[in-house]
């Protein structure tokens, strides 16, 4: 099983989510996230003063698949999460060892 975290535009998470759910996602874990990369922030203006906005907002996406969905699942959020400008995000991607459902003591894959 992997883990995908997946940090992109707010904007996007419908989209990214609508594209998952067509390949078979349903469960996933969404959280409001503040960030910079290379992006590294921007000004802006705010009564007539200019200031420095270095933690820019993105929404962090956590999803556990089976092996066999990865690849699909990269290529869902890349498709759908792309914009083609700066600060589009990025995807991490890790080895779950262990996953249990609580309610119903459940293991790995039927777990997921």
């Amino acid at each position: 099983m992997k883990k995908i975290e997946a940090v992109i535009k707010p904007f996007k998470l419908d989209d990214v989510r609508e594209a998952l759910g067509e390949i078979g996602i349903t469960g996933m874990t969404v959280q409001e996230v503040k960030g910079f990369g290379r992006q590294k922030g921007h000004t802006e203006l705010y009564r007539g003063a200019e200031y420095m906005v270095d933690f820019l907002p993105k929404v962090k996406i956590e999803v556990v698949i089976v092996d066999d969905l990865l690849e699909q699942a990269i290529e869902a959020i890349v498709e759908t999460a792309r914009t083609g400008k700066i600060g589009d995000g990025k995807i991490f991607v890790t080895d779950i060892e262990r996953v249990i459902r609580i309610r119903t003591g459940e293991e790995n894959d039927e777990a997921v």
